[in-house]
């Protein structure tokens, strides 16, 4: 004897009114991705003018748009308001060769920018909504390697240390000790009339400036070098140090969507997608610069650093720094009353002691400002190359915050603050791969990744609906709940990149999102075969099957957060869309496919499969 049949259909309970609240709020956040960006460039007169068809101006929205289709370059609209026009291109893959023609152009009468404008309505765009941000191989870009050349660090490292070594010995007055550099990663003190309690004490005035450094004494003769497992440490510091420095780089230069990372034991690899001018991303993030501040020397004794000014004047500086760049906290560009281009600077806490003890010591004294950077000549050997920046004497006692003058142009001001503010890389690096990817092939990419998931879908939809009948359209309807909460999420989350492999994870989303329902509807008939009414089938069905949906996307997940802790790349942007679609196609299987069933059970409560229950 089959159980009695409730009369009153399953109700809406609190969780599931907040599923349905969660999938409209993702339905929103995915919104942005139905609307295209478009590449807006703005010319701004550096005259007043006034831009209308029949003037006689040096430039009018016709001749600007004639300009730019005469070199190929599609316009799909121009806008004069004022004095300044707005130029939309049709492709932004044309922005650089767009705005080089203005720049070459219209330079000496217009400010000229670009930008990238959304069509979203302003209700959208009052939220905050976000499309999603796309790879490199999805939105074409510039891709860089660089090598770290983590020896030319150390070596560098010791050039200080041996500066330190002297100014202990020249402090406390050990005479007779001399300091050599038997190997660039090596030095020694050799002096035979020092005491052991004269070692020990420049052994320990050293290891406070430097106390990963090992000490070995043997008769006269004092070794400082690193141990392996220090050598190690200073290896992974530095590129971690380096990879740091990247990333800030690259947020100063406005790419958020960018992708930094180790690659292997010397290089990283930087991803920057949507850039289709390299100039200067290559100018900044190829630039190992440095900035130190040095006192003048006294003399011309033995040990004083020499550098020529912009003038061809010798100049005699201490041989150590006041302090470097890795004091900085915050560099700015500005101008001075006169309109020179200046950078202001404000420096740590360590670096602003430095500044006030020193310059109290030397007002009315000069200070020379030197600017550092690596690079490799025709025969790939690395060189340092200097330049004085400033030599100004101290007028009062200075604190954290001061100016750098005398720059040459307002672009090198900007250009020396950013570095500044990113940070001073460790070590040298160079470029040793540069590949630029065309939009055009990203397009292709996503054209044919979406075939791909429009193939997927169809047979899915097809072979839902042909098994479970309504229920299958249940499945169906949060399959495509799933894919518009995956895209939501995605665009919601400031990290995420879709990628070409991004795209075959969401086919094989789709291929999990329906597994969920499969496991459901199977459990519902099972339950239907043991003599339980419709009610009870779909209630059992949903509340046995969730321990093993649980356990099965459990084990994916793993695996796919494995994937992306340890991937770079086409790799990580997989895992990614692995993770994220576990995570939706749990949500929208289990809690939006068990609304929707309410919502079938309630129109026809003992037909579900296409036959009588």
């Amino acid at each position: 004897m089959k159980p009695p049949i409730r009369k009153k259909p399953l109700q809406f309970k609190w969780q599931q009114l907040l599923s349905v609240i969660v999938l409209l709020f993702l339905m929103v956040s995915a919104l942005p991705n139905i609307y295209q960006e478009q590449l807006t460039i703005s010319l701004t007169a550096k005259e007043r003018l006034t831009f209308t068809d029949d003037t006689n101006d040096k430039m009018t929205v016709p001749r600007l748009k004639s300009l730019l289709t005469s070199q190929g370059i599609s316009v799909s609209q121009a806008n004069a308001t004022g004095n300044n026009i707005a130029i939309t291109l049709a492709d932004k893959a044309d922005e650089a060769h767009a705005m080089a023609i203005l720049n070459q152009q219209l330079e000496q009468h217009f400010f000229i920018a670009s930008s990238l404008t959304s069509s979203m309505p302003s209700w959208l765009k009052s939220t905050g909504a976000a499309p999603i941000k796309l790879g490199l191989d999805l939105s074409g870009g510039v891709l860089f390697v660089l090598d770290v050349d983590v020896e030319q660090g150390i070596v560098e490292q010791f050039k200080g240390m041996s500066h330190e070594l002297k100014s202990i010995i020249r402090t406390n007055n050990l005479r007779g000790a001399k300091v050599v550099q038997p190997k660039p990663t090596q030095l020694q003190v050799i002096g035979t009339r020092l005491s052991s309690e004269q070692q020990s004490l420049l052994i320990a005035e050293f290891n406070r400036a430097y106390p990963d450094v090992t000490a070995h004494k043997k008769a006269n003769k004092i070794t400082f070098n690193y141990s392996p497992q220090q050598y190690e440490l200073f290896h992974q510091q530095t590129m971690d140090l380096a990879l740091k420095t990247m990333r800030g780089r690259i947020e100063e230069l406005g790419i958020t969507e960018a992708v930094t990372q180790k690659q292997g034991r010397h290089h990283i690899r930087i991803e920057l997608p949507g850039v289709h001018d390299p100039a200067q991303a290559k100018r900044i993030i190829g630039a190992t610069a440095s900035l130190d501040f040095y006192q003048f020397a006294n003399n011309d004794s033995t040990g004083v650093f020499r550098i020529n000014d912009s003038s061809g004047q010798m100049l005699h500086l201490n041989p150590k720094s006041i302090f470097s760049g890795s004091n900085i906290k915050s560099a700015r560009a500005g101008q001075d009353e006169m309109g020179l281009p200046l950078v202001n600077l404000v420096l740590d806490s360590i670096g602003g002691r430095k500044m006030t003890e020193f310059s109290r010591d030397n007002v009315g004294k000069p200070m020379a400002t030197i600017f550092s950077e690596y690079y490799r000549d025709a025969n790939d050997q690395m060189l340092k190359k200097q330049k004085v920046i400033n030599v100004a004497n101290i007028q009062q006692v200075l604190g954290s915050q001061f100016s750098i003058t005398n720059m040459s142009s307002a672009e090198a001001a900007q250009d020396l603050a950013l570095l500044l503010r990113a940070g001073s890389l460790p070590a040298p690096v160079t470029i040793v791969m540069q590949r630029t990817i065309e939009a055009s092939l990203g397009a292709d990419n996503i054209n044919n990744g979406v075939k791909a998931l429009i193939l997927g879908i169809t047979f899915t939809l097809i072979f839902m609906g042909l098994c479970y009948r309504r229920l299958g359209l249940v499945a169906n309807v949060a399959l495509g709940c799933n894919l518009v909460s995956l895209l939501g999420l995605m665009s919601l989350l400031p990290g995420a990149v879709l990628t070409l492999p991004g795209i075959a994870g969401l086919v094989l989303t789709v291929g999990m999102a329906v597994d969920t329902n499969v496991l459901i509807f199977e459990r519902i008939k099972e339950e239907i075969k043991r003599g339980r009414s419709t009610l009870q089938a779909v209630e059992m069905g949903y509340q046995n099957a969730l321990g093993p949906i649980l356990d099965a996307n459990l084990t994916t997940l793993i695996t796919g957060i494995i994937l992306y802790a340890i991937g770079y790349g086409p790799v990580k942007g997989f895992a990614l869309i692995l993770c994220l679609g576990i995570l939706t196609s749990m949500f929208t299987g289990v809690f939006v496919s068990k609304v929707l069933t309410n919502l079938v059970i309630r129109q026809n409560k003992t037909r579900l499969f296409g036959a009588a229950s």
